[in-house]
């Protein structure tokens, strides 16, 4: 029989991290975009004692270990200490996406029974139509001063967040249980039917947020300073809050200012070596950093997630930019990264082209988590690099079942993502399509985020989506919608022709709409759902 380890057996918990970011990195900065615009900065040793102390307040308030606390906050320095203080005290943080359909908000803090919901005041409105719907909410807290709160009307049990915290004692000791227990808790899109809860324990941020340390991921470290740009009120901001105050670095949020300009002179004033979000984001700054002729002066790397990043956006950011770029792959049900793209040894310094290919791809997974494909009927199928399956993935940080959910989702074992994906022999993995939006026709598949890429290629295209249509013959043909650049000319035979140079020819839609904007949800994602709207 294998012998025991004589090793302590110490929970992994959330208030463990910020204390070792408040002994080891006391004096690294937070800086902060607030709601009404001005920065705020202050240290990891300001930020725990202000946890500490709203943990006082969440006691005072009546709550006890397993309560749920809302939010409905942009990412700033006073949604950071909720992240600590809420877990830490053992109740549930549920961030709440604002983004939502006030119908949705209404379901899911009803669903979590949030009993206190903290709120940016640019959210007011929200929560003045939702509150009276949430009868379990006891308070109503604005994530801001006094002169700011005082400004709201018609909100009930509402608090100021400063005056609670700063009336509160900063002595607190963080009570010890089990690192299975409950820590976080984030809904999923709810793009059909209602939103699913994801229920994070402390153990999986924990281990994820070490993880996202190393170097061949975010490589955090008191040398680097980092911009989260993905909202922390989705998949907690990618476990970065968390992380950053692993590995030391320095932590810039931008608050509600996320457009090009804003995200760019933040980047500029503080530093930043490394920021993370979808591809929108970074279409949107390289926009702005283009029209200006502008450049770079410390960003190093950038971290793309939440859709496929086009091959043509990572050529930019790298070889003009000299920005490089890591691809990864991972939903609300992995609580972080999965998997990630690096540059092997091999490839470093080889042709550029070699190395775009290489980074659309959504790379190879994280050391705790495994991947496998299966086919129709649920068998698996060889990792060749071409034979496509459903993506199927488990790990330390894998949800188990849904908050609430009666069934669970699991296959032997394993989540099954609704990706179409490939892996080839090395382990590299290729998002394909979503189940739902893979297009077939004649009998063959067509990936809609291929002809997108190829789409995004042409110089006068701003934004691509191809969906299936109906198609008596065929079955299924893909359609194509495009929003050109500013000022750009392009008619629909130009784009065909394009497309025809790149691709088979029986990918070629026969037909492209022209739209003065995408629909994207609320993680920065297009709605494909409202493109099918939009042409039924």
């Amino acid at each position: 029989m294998p012998q025991a380890g004589l090793m302590m057996e110490l929970p992994l918990l959330l208030s463990g991290v910020l204390q070792h970011a408040e002994a080891q990195f006391g004096q690294v900065e937070v800086v902060s975009r607030e709601t009404h615009g001005p920065l705020f900065r202050y240290t990891y040793a300001d930020c725990a004692q202000r946890a500490r102390q709203l943990a006082n307040v969440l006691q005072a308030l009546g709550l006890q270990a397993g309560d749920v606390v809302g939010s409905i906050a942009w990412n700033n320095h006073r949604h950071l200490e909720a992240y600590y203080a809420v877990s830490g005290s053992g109740m549930v943080m549920h961030t709440c996406n604002p983004r939502l359909h006030p119908d949705q908000l209404i379901y899911i803090i009803n669903h979590a029974e949030d009993r206190v919901v903290l709120f940016d005041a640019s959210f007011a409105p929200i929560v003045k139509a939702i509150a009276a719907k949430c009868p379990r909410v006891m308070a109503w807290v604005c994530l801001s001063d006094a002169t700011h709160t005082a400004a709201l009307e018609g909100i009930p049990h509402l608090h100021a967040y400063d005056t609670l915290v700063e009336q509160a004692s900063d002595q607190f000791e963080w009570p010890t249980f089990d690192e299975r227990t409950a820590a976080a808790l984030c809904y999923t899109s709810g793009t059909t039917g209602n939103p699913k809860g994801v229920m994070y324990s402390h153990r999986a941020i924990v281990l994820s947020a070490i993880t996202c340390c190393m170097p061949g991921l975010l490589n955090l470290s008191p040398h680097e300073t980092i911009l989260p740009v993905v909202p922390m009120f989705h998949i907690n901001a990618w476990c970065i809050p968390y992380a950053s105050f692993v590995g030391g670095a320095k932590l810039v949020l931008p608050g509600p200012k996320l457009d090009g300009a804003s995200l760019y002179e933040l980047m500029e004033s503080e530093g930043v070596t490394i920021s993370a979000g979808v591809p929108t984001i970074w279409q949107a700054l390289l926009a702005h950093v283009e029209q200006h002729q502008l450049r770079f002066r410390t960003m190093r790397r950038t971290a793309v997630g939440g859709s496929a990043m086009p091959k043509a956006l990572i050529a930019k950011f790298m070889d003009t930019y000299q920005v490089e770029v890591r691809h990864g792959w991972g939903m609300t049900e992995t609580t972080a990264v999965a998997t990630i793209g690096t540059l092997p040894p091999a490839l470093s310094h080889g042709p550029a082209a070699a190395q775009h290919d290489y980074l659309a791809k959504q790379g190879k997974t994280v050391h705790g988590v495994s991947i496998k494909l299966v086919d129709e009927n649920g068998q698996d199928i060889p990792r060749d690099g071409q034979t496509q399956g459903e993506l199927m993935v488990r790990g330390h940080w894998i949800l188990s079942g849904y908050y609430k959910g009666e069934k669970s989702p699991l296959v032997n074992g394993w989540f099954p993502t609704g990706d179409i994906a490939t892996i080839d022999a090395d382990g590299l993995m290729n998002i394909r399509d979503r189940v739902k939006d893979v297009i077939k026709t004649g009998g063959e598949w067509i990936s809609s985020i291929d002809l997108e890429n190829v789409a995004l290629e042409h110089p006068a295209v701003a934004m691509a989506a191809v969906i299936g249509v109906e198609d008596p013959k065929w079955g299924e043909r893909p359609l194509l919608f495009i929003v050109r650049k500013p000022s750009a000319s392009l008619e629909s035979q130009e784009i065909l022709d394009f497309l025809a140079s790149k691709v088979a020819k029986w990918w070629v839609p026969e037909r492209v709409v022209f739209l003065d904007a995408l629909p994207l949800g609320g993680t920065g994602k297009i709605q494909k759902s409202e493109l099918r709207k939009l042409h039924s």
